[in-house]
Formats: structure tokens, C-alpha cells, sequence
């Protein structure tokens, strides 16, 4: 047994510092990013990523978020062949998703090799296997939250490390496992790693609002992936129900109860469940949330002089902090 006395830090405890800028208007921001995979592929977009959960990694919110750029992992669980640009096809290691991976999946242009624990000495070989495969296809493997496990899955074949443990709105592995990273150092230390072996990281989860976003892009994240900042729309899966007048959404966690029973039937003996379900207010078209998103990381860029995302670490400097919002009339 060992502890690590550095202090490690979440999203919440820090804000960023404002510096002087050259940009005149929110419109002189880039958000699109080009990038040049380890396979040898280039994708050019908006890296913000819609999360692989049922009821956001859905047909219809790929078809929204396709028109901005940016990318949808689609449930694991989405048998289609609708998989068009700016889409992710998302597999597990079970018997049936190394078939279906085996069997030949199309010229398709990303790959979400997901799974809770990252650090299985299993996954890492199923990268490389299917990078053996698939040679040419972008691959996106996690969860993971430090750097050793970041490089061995790059080296394995990942072209992106999905990076984050427990931070989800609807996750609950910390509190049952007592496992976890806080995210935004996961992201800093994660980043870093991969980037000296020119791979990227996508920060999955721990996202609140958009200035959560703002701090994972200036922590070095490449890509951003969302699930409860965009539950609750039109284009979202889960039960609608009425409660008082008022329209909710359901939302859970793939490893939650409902998840479990939904899939495979009920929450095996010797596991338990690490997520939640909960109702989240009915938000409309998912459209008017993206443009709230996309907004404020233009606006968090003229701030600090980022012309573009790439160039957002560069003019980071976050400070700590105990407070970061006035809450008297509520956040």
C-alpha cells in the first residue's frame, strides 16, 4: 500500500485565468480541429463527442451533431448499418462483439472499443487485434485515468485513449468501488502521456456545463465526450414520462440496474451495480444545447487569446479555488 500525497484535482476546483487577447469577436474562433491519426488516417471536425450510452448514442442525435462536425459513438447495443461519417460503431470484448468485429464491419471510419476497466491485460491485446484487423480504422479504446495505461494502450493500437473512472453524472463506481481519478488531472496526466507517442485522449465524463468543457480542452484533452449534458432532448432514447405537468427524460448508467436487466437480463451474482437512473427535465431539440456549447468555448477562448482548440492549452493557466460560482438564486 501506498498514497500519493500530490493533490489531485476535479473540474469544480479550479477556474481559468483571463489574458490579454488579440480576438475581436467570438467569430474569430476555430473550433474545428484537423487530426493526423498513428494509423495514418486524417479526420477534420468539432471534437466534441456525443457518449455511447442508450440514451444519447442514438441514430437520431448523429444525425444532428453530424451537421456541426462532430461525432456519436453509437450504443454498443444499435445493431445498423447507418453509419456514416462522424460515427462510431462501439464494441466490448464479449463473444458476440469479437464475432461481429471478425466477421467484417464495412469501411467504416471510427471505432469504440469500450469497456469499464481499461487496465485488463485482456483489452489490451483485444486492441491489438483489432487493429490487426482493422489497420485503417481510427480506433478509440478506454477507460483508463493514468499515463502507463494511456501509453500502453496507444502502443496496443488506440489512436484515442478514452480517459475518465467515475467522474458521469450517472456513475456510481466510486462510491461502490471506491475507485477513481478526479478527472481533470486524469485528462492533464493522460494528454500528456499520449501526446509524446503522438496519440490523443478523449475526456469522458465529469462535464456539467460548458465551461467544463472549456477547462478538459485546456487541460489537453483532444476530444470531449458528453452523455448527461445532452440527455433530456428530442433525439435522446429512454422513457418519456409526465410527473406534475412536467415532462422528463430517463437517463441511466450503462452499468446501472436498468442497464443490466434491459441487456442481459437482471445484474449478474457476482457483480453489483455502479450506475443510476434518473429523469431528467424534457430540454427540446438537442440543436439549441450545441449552440449554447459551442458559444461558450468561443467565448472561453477570446478570453485567454485561443484562436483555435489546439491553441487552447497553450494560453491555459488555471488557478484553485474553493468557490467558483455565486449560487443564491440558485446555479
Amino acid at each position: 500500500m501506498r498514497i500519493i500525497d500530490d493533490l489531485k484535482l476535479d473540474y469544480c476546483d479550479v477556474l481559468i485565468r483571463p489574458k490579454r487577447s488579440t480576438l475581436q469577436s467570438r467569430k474569430d474562433v476555430d473550433l474545428t480541429r484537423t487530426f493526423q491519426f498513428r494509423n495514418g488516417r486524417v479526420w477534420t471536425g468539432i471534437p466534441i463527442v456525443a457518449s455511447n450510452m442508450d440514451n444519447v448514442g442514438t441514430i437520431e442525435m448523429s444525425k444532428v451533431l453530424s451537421e456541426y462536425n462532430m461525432i456519436t459513438c453509437l450504443s454498443k447495443h444499435i445493431q445498423t448499418n447507418e453509419c456514416g461519417e462522424n460515427t462510431a460503431l462501439s464494441f466490448g470484448m464479449t463473444e458476440l462483439d469479437t464475432e461481429t468485429l471478425g466477421e467484417g464491419i464495412g469501411d467504416i471510419e471510427f471505432v469504440c472499443l469500450d469497456v469499464a476497466n481499461g487496465y485488463n491485460e485482456k483489452f489490451v491485446d483485444f486492441v491489438r487485434w483489432v487493429r490487426k484487423v482493422y489497420p485503417d480504422t481510427i480506433i478509440i479504446a478506454g477507460n483508463v485515468v493514468t499515463a502507463e495505461q494511456t501509453e500502453a494502450l496507444i502502443l496496443a493500437g488506440a489512436d484515442i485513449v478514452k480517459v475518465g473512472i467515475g467522474p458521469g453524472s450517472v456513475c456510481t463506481t466510486r462510491k461502490i468501488t471506491g475507485v477513481g481519478y478526479p478527472q481533470l488531472s486524469a485528462v492533464i496526466e493522460c494528454s500528456d502521456a499520449a501526446h509524446g507517442l503522438g496519440g490523443h485522449v478523449m475526456a469522458d465524463g465529469g462535464c456539467t456545463c460548458p465551461g467544463d468543457i472549456a477547462k478538459s480542452f485546456g487541460a489537453g484533452a483532444d476530444f470531449v465526450m458528453l452523455g448527461g449534458l445532452l440527455a433530456g432532448h428530442d433525439e435522446c432514447g429512454g422513457e418519456d414520462m409526465i410527473d406534475d405537468g412536467v415532462r422528463y427524460k430517463q437517463f441511466y448508467g450503462m452499468s446501472s440496474d436498468t442497464a443490466m436487466k434491459k441487456h442481459n437480463g437482471g445484474v449478474a451474482t457476482y457483480r453489483a451495480s455502479e450506475g443510476k437512473t434518473v429523469q431528467v427535465p424534457y430540454r427540446g431539440p438537442v440543436a439549441d444545447t450545441v449552440q449554447q456549447i459551442l458559444g461558450g468555448l468561443r467565448s472561453a477562448c477570446t478570453y485567454v487569446g485561443a484562436k483555435n482548440i489546439k491553441h487552447l492549452p497553450k494560453c491555459t493557466t488555471f488557478i484553485k479555488v474553493y468557490r467558483q460560482l455565486n449560487t443564491v438564486y440558485g446555479e
